[in-house]
Parts: structure tokens; sequence; C-alpha cells
């Protein structure tokens, strides 16, 4: 994400502590980081700025290179990489919903 700021570690406590609760919307099996994967993304950053995103047994790609790809391929901040679990971050250009500290 060259044109966005980089993230302050109090930042990304403040988003993870917000994502406790959610659960993962995406889920990427054996197709891998396919069209329709990011697409789902996509759709659910019309939603929602944070988004959690699952990475199956089925998905070959290591989980943290996964993640920066994912994160790469969706114009998104990567938050955190918990297990299997994902958390992408992307806030909306226009009318930005949750207020960093």
């Amino acid at each position: 994400m060259s044109e966005h700021t980089d993230l302050s570690g109090k930042q990304r406590r403040h988003l993870r502590s917000l994502a406790y609760g959610l659960k993962p919307t995406v889920s990427v099996g054996r197709q891998g980081l396919s069209q329709p994967v990011l697409a789902s993304i996509q759709d659910a950053y019309n939603t929602a700025e944070l988004v959690k995103i699952r990475l199956e047994r089925a998905c070959e790609i290591d989980r943290k290179e996964a993640a920066a790809q994912l994160a790469d391929a969706t114009d998104s901040h990567l938050i955190q990489v918990l297990g299997r679990t994902v958390l992408l971050y992307r806030p909306d250009p226009d009318e930005p919903a949750i207020q960093l500290p």
C-alpha cells in the first residue's frame, strides 16, 4: 500500500480489538487467490472496512505469504495473521466508519 500511510501499533491494536467478534466473511480454499476470492473481498469492503478471511487447509500458499498477497491485491492494510485467519483493513475513501486513534 504505497499511497496509504502505515498504521501505528496503537491503530493496529484498536483494529484488532474491533475485529475480535467478527466472523470470517471470505474463505480461501484450493483455488488460492483466485478472481472469485478477490471479488468476494471487494464485496465485503462494500459493507465493512475490516474484513476477516479464513485460509482453509486446502489453501496451498503459506499463510503469511497469502496474507501479504491478499493485502496487495485488494489495496488493504494487513493488520494481523492469527493462525489461519487474516485481518485486512481498508478505510472507506468517502466516509470512513472507523475512527483510528
